[in-house]
This record gives C-alpha cells, sequence and structure tokens, in this order.
C-alpha cells in the first residue's frame, strides 16, 4: 500500500476508545481519526468518512446502509463491535468488496442492567432522586417485587438470566416467544403462556428478543392496552419492537404504571421526545451493554481485528 491507512472510529460518545484499548500496534500501521459525535445525515457522513479505508462502528448507533457504501469507494473494511449487526447491509458489503468483522460479547451487562432497571421503576428512584437534588423529600410509595409476576418476552440467553434473578426476588416468572417451547419454559423454571396472557398477566414486563420483521412492532397498540394499569415496561432490547406512539398515549394517559426504556428509533433519542420529559418514564441513552469490562473487549478486539486485516492486505 502506497498511501498510509486511514482508520476512523465512530461515535465515542463517552471518549473512551483511546483509553479501552492499546491502540499502540494500531497506530503503528495507519493513522487513526476517533470521532465522538454522532453524524446522522447521509451526506455529511459520507463526506466525514470519504477519506477513510476503515470504518470502527459501535453496534447500531450508525447504519452502514448500501446508499452510504455507494458513497465510499475507498472504505475496505467495517470493523464492528459484538458478534453481529443487524445496521450494516453485509450484502451491500459484500458487493463492494468491503469485509465486515466483529468483536466478542457477553450479555452480562444488560442483563445486571435490565435489574437495575426494574429496580429504579419499582422504587421510583429517578423521581425521588431529582426531588432530594431539588431540595425536596420523598414523593411516592414503590412497591415489593416479591410475589408480582415477571412477564418476559423472550426466553433465551438474556431472559433466562432475567428470569433466574427474578425467581430469586420471589417473582412468579411467565414467558412467550414466537419460538419457546414448554419444555424450554420448563427448563428454567418459567410457566409458558400465550401471548394475550403475558401481557395480561405481568406486574413487569421486560423485552429480550431480536430486532427483525417478525418482531418490529411486536409490542403495539393492543398488547400495551391488555396490561394492568399498575404494570410497567422495560426495554433493553431494540427500540422498533415497541411501537413508541402507542407507548407514549399508554404513558401519557396512565394507563400504563411506567416504562423503563433504554432503546429508541431513531437514535440518539429526539431532543424535543416525550420521554425525557414523562414523569413516569425511566429514560437512559442505550446504555444496557456499556460497562468497563465490556468496551475493554470491544475496543480491544476491534485493534486485533484490523491489525490482522491489515497483515492480509498489506503486501
Amino acid at each position: 500500500m502506497a498511501d498510509r491507512l486511514r482508520i476512523a472510529v465512530l461515535d465515542d460518545y463517552q471518549h473512551v476508545a483511546r483509553s479501552s484499548a492499546d491502540w499502540a500496534p494500531l497506530d503503528a500501521l495507519a493513522d487513526v481519526v476517533v470521532f465522538h459525535d454522532h453524524v446522522a445525515d447521509e451526506a455529511a457522513l459520507s463526506r466525514r468518512l470519504a477519506p477513510f479505508d476503515v470504518v470502527c462502528v459501535m453496534r447500531e448507533r450508525t447504519p452502514m446502509t448500501a446508499s452510504l457504501m455507494d458513497l465510499l469507494p475507498r472504505l475496505r473494511l467495517i470493523a464492528s463491535t459484538g458478534k453481529a449487526n443487524a445496521s450494516i447491509d453485509v450484502d451491500a458489503a459484500a458487493a463492494h468488496g468491503i469485509e465486515v468483522v466483529h468483536t466478542n460479547y457477553a450479555s452480562t451487562p444488560t442483563i445486571e442492567f435490565t435489574w437495575a432497571a426494574i429496580l429504579c421503576l419499582a422504587r421510583n428512584l429517578a423521581n425521588e432522586t431529582a426531588a432530594v437534588r431539588a431540595g425536596g423529600w420523598q414523593q411516592g410509595l414503590g412497591v415489593e417485587l416479591q410475589g408480582k409476576t415477571l412477564g418476559l418476552l423472550g426466553l433465551g440467553r438474556i431472559g433466562a438470566a432475567v428470569a433466574r434473578i427474578g425467581q430469586a426476588f420471589g417473582m412468579h416468572v411467565i414467558a412467550w416467544s414466537q419460538n419457546l417451547t414448554d419444555e424450554h419454559a420448563a427448563g428454567h423454571g418459567v410457566e409458558r403462556v400465550t401471548k394475550e396472557a403475558l401481557f395480561a398477566r405481568a406486574d413487569f414486563l421486560s423485552i429480550h428478543v431480536r430486532l427483525s420483521e417478525r418482531t418490529e412492532g411486536l409490542v403495539g397498540r393492543d398488547e400495551l392496552s391488555a396490561m394492568k394499569p399498575t404494570a410497567r415496561l422495560v426495554n433493553t432490547s431494540r427500540g422498533p419492537i415497541v411501537d413508541e406512539a402507542a407507548l407514549v398515549d399508554a404513558l401519557v394517559s396512565k394507563r400504563l404504571a411506567g416504562a423503563a426504556i433504554d432503546v429508541y428509533d431513531p437514535e440518539p433519542l429526539a431532543p424535543d421526545h416525550p420521554f425525557r420529559r414523562l414523569p413516569n418514564v425511566l429514560a437512559t441513552p442505550h446504555i444496557g451493554y456499556v460497562s468497563e469490562e465490556m468496551y475493554r473487549t470491544f475496543y480491544g478486539d476491534t485493534v486485533r481485528n484490523v491489525v490482522e486485516w491489515i497483515g492480509k492486505v498489506s503486501p
């Protein structure tokens, strides 16, 4: 390669990419530029990325679409964090001769964060903390988890771990998904129910299914209307699984007691979005997977992946 390679690291919101890994092996081979802001406009993004041979993306923060790749003739490698990234058009990448690589991933941060969200909802921690900061004091009553019903939309790796913790709290755990069997549910001490029963019976409903054509909009107006007015919804999976407009209506009208939302469509969340101001919403900026340990894995693997790729393509 006659020219020195240029590598873009996108969406480093927390300014931690450099400190999360040893970039020296890559710095010796290429020019690495880290961007801390998010660019959503495709034309502006293509102008930013046009000089780069490699783009390192953090999960689905910046989608790598076919139309974007059309505007990046120099791009040769997309290095993504996580074992899969639904926002990368892999067919378009292949057509352009762009290689796509991934990193390791662990579910631990998301499992732990899900329970942080459930507990915050149960005890109204966001509003109570805000009251103390504003000079106030107790604002309302929390609810106990013991004896309540935890509903899980999905009982895969994350859902099963969330179920075990719910059982430790003394909750009755029920679950449904399109592929869930009685045998799989029983193996985790969980009651498999119908979709209708899941929403009708859950005191806390947590979403743990992958985003796909089958699950997009899976939680819609009918499902939310079926929930108890005392129920609370938790989404740490993907925003499009839930009909946001229907959820906002349910929360505004108090047909639903509360929601903890960590994922949105699109992201970042719009500055004027109702989730930012509704008092019965705990809104967090897609941090379910964000931990020091996970970032060390993500960025450490990214550096190794790109170094290995350079070794393959260099003369």
